[in-house]
């Protein structure tokens, strides 16, 4: 038997890297994978570490968000590190005695597994093992839509692969001679495969890399309009979406669901005092997010870091709300948003409030009306609608913050300047004295400055 071509051999692998664009139309109506959901946690808790049974729902959400069909979900204790299995004979044979007693076709393991843990577990239980990481490209593969999202999932998802070939293929140790392009003497499948993944891998980001340069091009473009923006960020099923529809009037898919949007959407608001600024909803975040998804998402995220203003979407209702928000909060600072030397401005939007009992609500509105974060903090409904008006004033304070007032006279012959005004600036009061207009306006060190040419010219 020879050597996959290597048209076959891309495909196998694009299959591998969960790309959904061959999906055949008949997959999508196959029946639901019976699953078992395992959420192993160290039996030593310490206050840093989650609760198991919010991390345990956690994990079902994900699996259920590809309808994935759970009948399995259990915590499984770990009193040490077992580096055969992660999770220790006595639970690799009972969950073995499950997998068979109920058909169970996957094994979703919520933490991160090694090649040869997931090689040893699938030889166990005879059946598919997934770990959080794969669950979550699986999800990304479901919901990417546009070519960029596409993309992205595509370079995480063969990154990720890449290390795991020695458990992908039964042909990988092969040898083959030759010379050329197909390989050197003694170039065995694996070190093909390896390879072509490196190039399929280095041609994405070269897309990616025109991506990146599409975004900073309007990103210059709204500077030059004088557009500031906000971003939406959060763990996902905050609510981002559906904030981000109250905010904009837009119809971006808001369910209650796990990854409900993956690809970002951008539009542009109008705040109370008429000035406009774009607003924008991003991937919601997840803990333990693998490392090399961050990486690959990186042209998306740059958004939040070039943001003027960033709006943390928090689930107030949920039990495990503070780790949720501490495990966003790490992912910004990686993205380098957040943290020592920024100067991005962040506020926490306090969501689902209507779906707190009376008194818990009361406690949190009093807690952010007088408490120390009284200032970043702001109880909404992004649902209901509650509190949403004030979040756009405090929205538009901060983002006119920097904005230093000023008296101007303008005669009224001049209607294109003080329309210039009006879009660009933050105009407080006018009085018109004879063929004067006398402004007191807010504008920015950069507007101010367009202003002064404007009125040189």
């Amino acid at each position: 038997m020879g050597t996959k071509p290597k048209a076959d051999l891309t495909n196998e692998i694009a299959r591998n890297g969960h790309d959904r664009r061959q999906r055949a139309p008949q997959e999508t109506t196959r029946p639901a994978t019976i699953t078992a959901v395992l959420s192993p946690y160290w039996a030593r808790p310490t206050a840093s570490r989650r609760d198991s049974q919010a991390k345990l729902e956690e994990a079902v959400g994900l699996a259920r968000a590809i309808d994935l069909d759970v009948r399995l979900a259990q915590t499984v204790p770990l009193r040490r590190l077992t580096p055969a299995t992660l999770l220790g004979k006595g639970n690799v044979e009972r969950v073995k005695a499950a997998v068979e007693e109920q058909g169970i076709g996957l094994v979703v393991i919520d933490d991160r597994l090694s090649p040869i843990q997931q090689r040893n577990l699938e030889k166990a239980w005879n059946a598919k093992v997934i770990d959080r990481t794969g669950l979550i490209l699986e999800i990304f593969g479901e919901r990417a839509q546009t070519h960029e999202g596409r993309l992205q999932v595509e370079l995480a998802a063969l990154d990720y692969q890449r290390g795991r070939l020695v458990r992908s293929w039964t042909h990988l140790e092969r040898q083959r001679g030759g010379f050329g392009f197909l390989g050197g003497p003694g170039e065995s499948q694996i070190e093909i495969d390896r390879r072509l993944i490196g190039e399929r891998i280095v041609k994405i980001k070269r897309d990616l890399e025109a991506v990146k340069r599409t975004r900073a091009v309007n990103r210059v473009s709204r500077r030059k309009a004088r557009l500031p923006t906000v971003a939406l960020v959060g763990y996902t099923n905050a609510g981002k979406s559906t904030l981000f529809n109250r905010l904009s009037g837009a119809s971006v898919m808001a369910k209650n669901l796990l990854f409900a949007t993956l690809d970002p959407t951008m539009r542009a608001i109008r705040l109370p005092n008429g000035r406009e600024c774009v607003i924008s909803d991003t991937v919601g975040f997840v803990s333990d997010l693998p490392t090399h998804l961050v990486a690959a998402f990186r042209a998306t995220l740059e958004e939040v870091v070039e943001a003027d203003l960033i709006v943390h979407v928090r689930d107030v209702a949920h039990p495990d709300s503070e780790r949720q928000r501490a495990d966003v909060e790490e992912v910004l600072r990686a993205l380098g948003a957040i943290g020592e030397g920024c100067k991005t401005s962040l506020i926490e939007a306090l969501n689902k409030i209507d779906a707190l009992p009376a008194e818990q609500r009361h406690l949190l509105e009093t807690k952010a009306s007088a408490g120390p974060d009284r200032a970043r903090q702001f109880p909404v409904s992004a649902l209901t609608g509650e509190g949403v008006g004030s979040l756009l004033l405090v929205i538009e304070e901060l983002l006119g913050r920097e904005a230093m007032a000023r008296e101007v006279s303008v005669p009224l012959s001049d209607g294109a300047t003080i329309a210039w005004l009006y879009r660009n600036g933050d105009v407080r009061s006018r009085h018109d004295e004879g063929e004067i207009a006398r402004l007191t306006v807010a504008l920015d060190a950069t507007t101010a400055a367009m202003f002064e040419r404007r009125v040189a010219r």
